[in-house]
């Protein structure tokens, strides 16, 4: 049996060498085609090379080989990571040193500029050398043969299809027929310089996904291939032969990688490449020293890129999750990953610094309450997402699974861009209610008058009318308050002024303008009116919604009423050079100007009066503040507001995943019995606010807020007016985030939870 084996061999060989040889001849496939039943016959793999002797349904552009996609900040050059399948960036031959283009032919291939595909004196030599003397294997394939595989093996991973990842490779006469066929026909349809950059383009240059000279330049030398000199382009070209077994970047491969580059440049010597002089110069450097080696990281994506993973994260949900980037999931996946995309984004470096570091000032990584701070800031009037700040470390790797500290959700964003189920947003709601009121006509000095009960039809449109028979609400101090203006009612941030507003102009009006200014829940498919948010503890913020739509929210507010669709992309350009399309922010007037106006006013007030629930938001330097903050019962903490025409800002302080009570909790150092907003959100908001704004150096521009007067007649009390009081108002259920509500004998009720200020 064994012999039969080794004469089956020698029969292969033989038909292989023949092919070759006849096939050169011949000149090309017409002389091949003659050759190939007598080849089928002596093995069934062979059936193969058919579908592949037509070079035209074969992609051989160097250009459409997989590239690294690299995603940079707003600044068009800071790297916030990168993406590929293979590490590679394609560069054109110009661009590729001379010493490099001659130690590869003088390492694969010294006759590549005189054979037309197949170097028959190769396969010769090959052939006598490893069957006739008996000596060490060698193969025949000329670069351009190697070029052809090197095609195929690429194409086979992209389609992910092992079978022809196996042909591609197998040890066959087959797989040599079929590479030297389409060898032939490449070498009629390409020139030399072009085989030879496909070459150097798409070879293995080292471990861990390493392809392509220019990458290998920047890893093992830290320059462009266009720079490399003789002795470095001998240690790349040496590489190919074994990749792992030659990478010079571990220490234990150093002295064989020393012995193979040696090779390389005795071959560029007995080859007229280079003089005796460059030959004994460069053959005297010790490997080791002659290395400037650059990270090379097998981690690639959102997980390397640091602080700014969370954005990295949100962006690359954009390309994924949008068609203007691919059909399907698969196809953007594949664009992201092999397309060679140069993404810019709207990240601001200083934005998510200083974001990051007021998150984990105000809550460390590692301390024992283990309640996350989240921040999302975007530019107003642009939809620009400008960075996020969460006291965590993004991973997406199993290790986030037993360590608190680390994940990969985006608790700023919704569900779908890879974010959570969002969270309460409490009191910070309550800057809607006052656009709405004032779009139905109203003026923000009317007086209202609050109730403690509510009857459900009361509140009913659109044939939507509640689950409960009537509604109990009342303020954080207790009871419902006396009579006060839309303006007080927002200052003291009351609850119970809240619910009369929304009886007076009706609850559809409320949940159309919190639409109109950008907002909706963060869990996808989920109706901001719907039966899990009956009308009436919808107005006091008992909905769930990201940090980062809340932000928008305000930032429309910010912006004199336009409101923008929050966007991370700002120009994606493809490895051609061609801008493809990218999301828009659809930016547009959603509200009068001067309501937007007057409702920074009145969000103002709450900052600058005494009696203001927001007066620990105020910025430094005098700066005019717009702010307003929140505690949804004794969970989530709030903060929001904006500089004009600047940032908006949102912070949420809590625990994402479940509600857990701040009574009685320590939180870095700090002990209180109940804990507000004021506490803790604030301080984050404005701290993150300061540092950004000097980073930036924004300067300070007061003259906005400035209200409109036909939003500030009619009767009542308004300034220091009627129905003011200590204490928070916002006192919503503490179950409210996940739009839970308490029901007993017919009556729905809220803010039996809360008390003290925000």
């Amino acid at each position: 049996m064994s012999q039969m084996k080794n004469d089956l061999t020698v029969r292969r060989v033989i038909a292989l060498l023949l092919t070759y040889v006849t096939l050169c001849v011949a000149g090309g496939v017409v002389g091949g085609v003659f050759f190939i039943p007598a080849v089928l016959g002596l093995n069934e793999a062979a059936r193969v090379v058919g579908p592949s002797l037509k070079v035209e349904d074969i992609d051989f552009d160097v250009t459409s080989l997989p590239q690294k996609s690299t995603i940079y900040a707003s600044d068009n050059k800071t790297v916030i990571a990168s993406f590929y399948a293979q590490n590679r960036t394609v560069v054109p031959l110009r661009q590729i040193s001379q010493p490099m283009q001659q130690a590869a032919v003088a390492r694969e291939d010294k006759r590549f500029f005189e054979h037309s595909g197949v170097d028959v004196q190769g396969v010769v030599r090959a052939f006598v050398q490893t069957f006739i003397k008996h000596g060490d294997t060698q193969g025949g394939s000329s670069l351009t043969q190697q070029y052809v595989k090197n095609v195929l093996l690429v194409e086979a991973k992209e389609n992910n299809d092992p079978i022809a990842e196996y042909h591609a490779t197998e040890d066959t006469v087959a797989r040599k027929i079929r590479e030297m066929l389409i060898a032939v026909q490449m070498e009629k349809q390409y020139s030399k310089p072009e085989i030879l950059q496909g070459y150097l383009n798409i070879a293995q240059f080292g471990r861990n996904n390493l392809y392509g000279v220019e990458t290998a330049a920047r890893r093992y030398f830290n320059v462009s291939a266009a720079d490399l000199n003789i002795g470095q382009a001998a240690t790349i070209a040496s590489i190919t032969k074994n990749p792992s077994r030659y990478d010079p970047s571990v220490p234990q491969n150093q002295p064989e990688a020393e012995k193979q580059r040696n090779i390389v440049l005795d071959l560029m010597f007995q080859q007229h490449f280079i003089s005796q002089a460059d030959h004994d110069k460069f053959r005297a450097e010790p490997i080791a020293q002659t290395l400037n080696l650059q990270d090379n990281s097998t981690q690639v994506g959102c997980q390397v890129a640091g602080d700014a993973g969370f954005f990295c994260d949100y962006a690359t949900k954009q390309i994924l999750n949008s068609k203007e980037f691919g059909k399907t999931a698969k196809d953007r996946n594949k664009l992201l990953n092999e397309g060679g995309l140069n993404i810019y984004t709207t990240m601001d470096v200083n934005a998510n610094a200083s974001a990051m570091q007021a998150a984990r000032d105000t809550i460390p990584l590692n301390d024992p309450s283990g309640f996350e701070v989240v921040i999302a800031a975007v530019r107003p009037g642009t939809g620009e997402v400008l960075g996020f700040g969460i006291n965590r470390i993004y991973d997406p790797t199993d290790a986030a699974h037993s360590d608190p500290t680390r994940t990969a959700v985006n608790y700023a964003v919704d569900q779908q861009d890879g974010g959570g189920t969002g969270w309460g947003v409490g009191s910070t709601w309550k800057p809607i209610n006052t656009v709405a009121w004032m779009r139905q006509g109203r003026s923000i000095t009317e007086t209202v008058h609050p109730q403690g009960l509510y009857p459900r039809h009361s509140f009913s449109c659109s044939g939507y009318s509640g689950i409960a028979n009537s509604w109990s609400v009342h303020n954080s101090e207790g009871g419902t308050g006396g009579a006060e203006s839309v303006l007080d009612g927002l200052v003291h941030s009351h609850n119970t002024t809240q619910a009369a507003m929304a009886q007076q102009i009706g609850m559809c009006s409320i949940v159309d303008t919190a639409k109109t200014l950008g907002y909706h829940n963060a869990p996808t498919n989920d109706k901001v009116l719907s039966s899990k948010n009956w009308p009436g503890s919808l107005i006091i913020g008992t909905v769930a919604s990201s940090p980062l739509t809340m932000a928008n929210v305000y930032a429309t507010i910010a912006a004199n009423g336009v409101q923008c669709t929050p966007i991370a992309l700002k120009k994606v350009v493809n490895k051609q050079g061609e801008s493809l399309k990218v999301p828009s922010a659809n930016c547009h007037q959603a509200i009068d100007p001067a309501i937007a106006q007057t409702t920074a006013y009145a969000m103002n007030q709450g900052v600058v009066r005494s009696d203001g629930q927001a007066k620990a938001a105020q910025l430094d330097n005098g700066r005019k503040t717009f702010a307003k903050t929140g505690t949804n019962g004794d969970t989530p903490m709030l903060t929001a507001g904006f500089v004009p025409n600047q940032v908006a800002a949102f912070v949420s302080v809590g625990n994402a995943e479940h509600d857990v009570s701040f009574k009685g909790k320590t939180i870095n150092g700090q002990s209180h019995g109940t804990w507000y907003g004021y506490q803790i959100a604030a301080p984050a908001w404005k701290a993150f606010m300061n540092k950004y704004l000097a980073d930036a150096n924004i300067p300070i521009d007061n003259d906005y807020g400035n209200p409109d007067p036909k939003y500030m007649g009619g009767g009542g009390a308004s300034g220091n007016g009627a129905g003011q009081s200590n204490g928070d108002s916002n006192n919503n259920n503490r179950n409210s985030q996940n739009s839970q509500q308490k029901q007993g004998e017919g009556q729905e009720q809220y803010g039996e939870d809360a008390g003290g200020e925000e």
